[in-house]
C-alpha cells in the first residue's frame, strides 16, 4: 500500500467502518449511561442544572439518540441523519457546557463533533446497511456507491 496514492473504495470503505464504529462505541456508552444508570430523571435533572433548554425533552431525547443512534452508526443505518443529530447535539454540549473549561475540556466532544461531521460529508462505504441498499439500488454496483 503506497503512502502517497489516493485510498481504495475497499481501503476508504475500512476506514470508514473503523471511525463508524469507534464514534458509535462511544455515544452508545454515554447513552447507555444517561437510559439505564441515570434515567430520564437523573439526565433532565442533569440538564436542567447545566442550563440546557427544555431539559425535560432534551434529556430524554439525547439519550435515546445517543444509544440507539450509536448502535444505527456501527451498522451504518441512516448514518447521515444520525450523524448530523451527534454533530448538532456535541457543539451544543461545547457551547452550553463545557467551553468554560477550555479546549482541553472539550477535546472529546470537539473530536466526537468532527468525526460525526467527516460521517455526515463522506457517506458510510459499502460495510453498512445504507450502502448495502443502495448498492442494491445502484445498476452498476457497489464500485458507484454515493451513501
Amino acid at each position: 500500500m503506497p503512502l502517497f496514492r489516493a485510498p481504495s473504495a475497499l481501503q476508504q470503505s475500512l476506514g470508514l467502518l473503523i471511525l463508524r464504529i469507534a464514534v458509535g462505541a462511544v455515544f452508545i456508552n454515554h447513552g447507555y449511561a444517561k437510559l439505564f444508570k441515570f434515567g430520564f430523571a437523573g439526565v433532565t435533572g442533569a440538564f436542567t442544572q447545566m442550563g440546557v433548554p427544555v431539559p425535560g425533552v432534551m434529556g430524554p431525547f439525547v439519550a435515546l439518540l445517543e444509544f440507539f443512534g450509536g448502535i444505527a452508526l456501527v451498522i451504518g443505518l441512516l448514518t447521515r441523519l444520525f450523524a448530523l443529530g451527534f454533530t448538532i447535539d456535541m457543539l451544543v454540549a461545547i457551547l452550553l457546557v463545557q467551553l468554560n473549561k477550555g479546549f482541553s475540556g472539550f477535546e472529546l466532544e470537539f473530536t466526537l463533533m468532527c468525526a460525526s461531521l467527516a460521517l455526515v460529508f463522506t457517506g458510510v462505504g459499502l460495510y453498512s446497511v445504507d450502502g448495502q441498499i443502495a448498492g442494491r439500488r445502484d445498476a452498476g454496483g457497489p464500485s458507484g456507491l454515493r451513501t
